[in-house]
C-alpha cells in the first residue's frame, strides 16, 4: 500500500494576484510545518504548475486579473473533478451566494474570507488535507483489495482450467492414444473463432473448453469406443449418449468456462439442418461454440488416424467439409475454417469418394 506523508508534508499551491497575500499565507503555513509550497500571481500559469507540481491542496483567489478563480477552476476541472477528492480552498472577500454557488459547482471544497485569520486558515487547511489523505488511503486500500481479488480469481481460474484439462485428457486417452486430439480441437476452434470475428475473451474460452467436447466418452464402454470396425445401430445409439453424459458431468457450473463447456459437450453433434443429435435442433438454435467445435472436431478427426480408420489427406477433408456446408455444418463456420491460416493442404489429388475408398472410410462413421 502506498504510504502518504503526514499532513504537514503535503504539497500546497497558492494562486493569488497579491504578493502580500501569498507572503502571509506562506508564513502561516511555515509556522505549522508546511514546507512544500509553490505559488503564482498569474492565474494563467496555474494549470501548468498544477500538472508539474501535483499538489495536494490549492489555495485559490477568486478575483484576479487576466484569469479569475472561476476560470482557473475550469482549467483544473479534469484534474480535480475526476471522481476522487481534491480540495480547493477559495480565498475571497466576496461572500455572496452567487459566488459560492459558482465556485462549488466548479469543484471548490471550502471558502476562506479575507482578511485572513491565521487560526481559521490552519484549521480549514488541516481539515481539507485530512479528508484528502483519508480518501487517498481508502482508494489505496480498495486498490490493494481489488488486486488481491484479481490474483485470487486468477488462481481459482487457473485451478479450474487445470482440472478441466485433466478431465479432458482422461476422456481422450481412451479414444486417442496420443491424447492430442482435444488440444488440436481447442486450438483450431479458437482460430475459427478469430476468423469469425468473435471477441477475444470468447476465443480464449473456446481454446480452453473445446478440449472437453468429448468428456462424456468417459461413460462409453471400450468395446464400443475402441472398436476397429463399423458400429452397429445399437452401438451407435450408445456412442451418441456421450453428448448427454458430457453435459451431465458439466451441468450446474456457475463459471463461463463450465457453462460454455457444457453447451459444447451437449450440442457439438447437432447438424445445421436438424439431422444431428441428441435433440435434433438446427441452425442458430445450436450454440455458436458448438457449431465451431463441430467443424474443428470432424476436421481434426478425419485428418488423423484412429483405431477404426486411417487418416484422410487434408485437401480431401476440406473438400468434404465444404460439401457438407449447409447440411451438417454452419456455412459461416466452414468459410471461417477456410479463411483461417492454420491448415493448408496440398492441391486436390483425388475425389473425396475415391479418397474415402483408399483410406477404408466406412459408409457409416461414428461421426454421423
Amino acid at each position: 500500500m502506498t504510504q502518504h506523508p503526514p499532513n504537514n508534508r503535503a504539497k500546497i499551491l497558492i494562486v493569488d494576484d497579491q504578493e502580500a497575500n501569498i507572503g502571509l499565507l506562506r508564513r502561516i503555513l511555515a509556522r505549522d510545518g508546511y514546507e512544500q509550497v509553490r505559488s503564482t500571481t498569474d492565474g494563467r500559469e496555474a494549470a501548468a504548475i498544477f500538472a508539474d507540481y501535483k499538489p495536494d491542496l490549492v489555495l485559490l483567489d477568486l478575483h484576479m486579473p487576466n484569469r479569475d478563480g472561476f476560470q482557473v477552476l475550469e482549467d483544473l476541472g479534469p484534474a480535480i473533478n475526476n471522481g476522487g477528492y481534491f480540495p480547493v480552498l477559495m480565498l475571497t472577500g466576496d461572500a455572496s451566494v452567487e459566488a459560492k454557488r459558482g465556485a462549488l459547482s466548479l469543484g471548490a471544497k471550502d471558502f476562506l474570507a479575507k482578511p485572513f485569520d491565521a487560526t481559521e486558515v490552519m484549521l480549514r487547511i488541516r481539515n481539507l488535507l485530512e479528508t484528502r489523505f483519508l480518501y487517498l488511503s481508502l482508494e489505496n486500500q480498495n486498490s490493494v483489495l481489488e488486486t488481491r481479488v484479481e490474483a485470487r480469481t486468477r488462481e481459482l481460474m487457473d485451478s479450474q482450467i487445470e482440472i478441466l484439462e485433466r478431465l479432458a485428457r482422461a476422456a481422450e486417452i481412451r479414444d486417442d492414444d496420443t491424447g492430442r486430439h482435444t488440444q488440436r480441437v481447442g486450438q483450431l476452434s479458437s482460430n475459427i473463432g478469430n476468423a469469425l470475428g468473435l471477441p477475444g475473451r470468447s476465443v480464449e474460452l473456446l481454446r480452453r473448453v473445446a478440449p472437453l467436447h468429448d468428456v462424456g466418452k468417459i461413460g462409453i464402454p471400450d468395446s464400443i469406443l475402441r472398436k476397429p470396425g463399423t458400429l452397429t445401430e445399437d452401438e451407435l445409439a450408445v456412442m451418441r449418449t456421450h453428448t448427454l453424459i458430457g453435459a451431465q458431468i458439466l451441468s450446474g457450473g456457475q463459471s463461463d468456462l463450465v457453462m460454455v463447456a457444457s453447451r459444447i459437450a451437449l450440442s457439438h453433434h447437432e447438424w445445421w439442418n436438424g439431422a444431428g443429435y441428441p435433440h435434433g435442433i438446427s441452425g442458430d438454435q445450436i450454440p455458436i461454440e458448438a457449431r465451431i467445435v463441430a467443424v474443428a472436431d470432424v476436421f481434426d478427426a478425419v485428418t488423423h488416424s484412429r483405431p477404426y480408420r486411417a487418416a484422410w489427406p487434408m485437401d480431401v477433408a476440406l473438400r468434404e467439409l465444404e460439401r457438407k456446408s449447409g447440411s451438417h455444418f454452419d456455412p459461416d463456420v466452414i468459410k471461417a475454417l477456410l479463411r483461417s491460416e492454420c491448415y493448408k493442404g496440398p492441391a486436390m489429388t483425388m475425389t473425396p469418394n475415391r479418397a474415402m475408398r483408399a483410406v477404408g472410410w466406412p459408409r457409416r462413421s461414428r461421426l454421423q
